[in-house]
């Protein structure tokens, strides 16, 4: 398969190269976004209580109530207020668009990709409903119609702010089980999470502290926040970013609380042998994990990338096992 390999990465990087809006950021330690001071004199002693602590009590910190203001629109689309309140008022109101099929049949949450725009993954959506699952896809924080003023990209979810992007990404577990708690209020109770690339991430932790998910499905998977933002082909400016301020041993502990790894469950796993992003060696580390945690994870390996998972036939096998696999686990 060597020739499959090499025209999947010279696709991978064609992509990546196709986007030329990424711009290298200032480091920072943004403590005053998790309840710490802008000016604390030692930012990595605050940071190492500090995320063991969030760790310890991820059930507090990932806490959400459901929101007292949902509104569904004629075009379907959800919207509600963030439980986190972020320097941008445009972030703070939550996006989503619907896909009802049977009111009394499973739904799922889905959590897109990084920069995925508006209309993003509706083919999915709506293959899903054809189903009879229904779908309620959330737009990310700083994300389409969430998008911070002045930006062309959600540097704040994955960012060379530490202290921004452990809320951006608190912020997107919260909005999460907001949109599955409304879901609840429409009856639904048989509950699931797709999510993918950095939506896999969010939509894991959410799983893992939400009882009412009951399967949940993952495109592409790793481990630590930090080691994928240092070694992924798509983050790149972000590492460039934050190399002179923080060390990668460092930002693996620091961003650990946003980080699949400590929190270990069940779930379907979809992956790229070919992955320039999410390296196939995180990958093998999260399943051994799972699997010395007693966790017998089901898992498709497929002979692509990040990028060429959207690609046919790679993106026809992955939909539709995916979708048998919520067909079955949600009854």
């Amino acid at each position: 398969m060597r020739w499959l390999e090499q025209k999947v990465r010279r696709y991978e990087v064609r992509r990546w190269t196709t986007d030329n809006n990424r711009k290298v950021r200032p480091f920072a330690w943004g403590l005053e976004h998790i309840g710490g001071h802008a000016d604390d004199p030692e930012p990595r002693r605050f940071l190492h209580g500090w995320a063991q602590r969030s760790i310890e009590n991820s059930s507090e910190w990932y806490a959400a109530a459901p929101a007292h203001d949902y509104q569904l629109d004629r075009e379907n689309v959800l919207t509600f207020t963030s439980s986190v309140r972020s320097p941008w008022p445009e972030n703070n109101t939550v996006h989503a668009q619907y896909f009802p099929a049977r009111r009394a049949g499973p739904a799922v949450v889905v959590l897109p990709n990084w920069n995925a725009k508006w209309h993003g993954q509706r083919r999915l959506c709506q293959w899903l409903q054809l189903l009879g699952i229904t779908v309620l896809r959330m737009s990310m924080p700083y994300h389409d119609r969430r998008m911070a003023s002045g930006h062309e990209r959600a540097d704040q979810l994955v960012g060379t702010n530490i202290g921004l992007t452990l809320q951006a990404n608190q912020q997107a577990v919260r909005d999460a089980r907001q949109c599955l708690r409304w879901l609840e209020q429409q009856g639904y109770t048989r509950l699931g999470i797709l999510g993918t690339s950095i939506g896999s991430s969010i939509g894991y932790i959410a799983m893992v502290h939400d009882p009412a998910v009951r399967a949940s499905g993952f495109f592409h998977v790793s481990t630590y926040f930090a080691d994928v933002v240092k070694a992924g082909m798509t983050t790149s400016h972000v590492w460039e970013g934050l190399r002179d301020g923080v060390k990668v041993e460092e930002l693996r502990e620091f961003w650990a609380p946003i980080s699949p790894m400590p929190y270990v469950e069940n779930c379907f796993l979809v992956y790229g042998k070919y992955d320039p992003t999410f390296l196939p060696e995180f990958t093998a580390d999260m399943l051994a994990a799972l699997r010395k945690n007693g966790c017998e994870p089901q898992t498709l390996e497929l002979h692509c990338g990040h990028y060429s998972l959207d690609l046919p036939p790679f993106s026809y096998v992955a939909g539709m096992r995916m979708g048998a696999f919520l067909v079955q686990a949600l009854g």
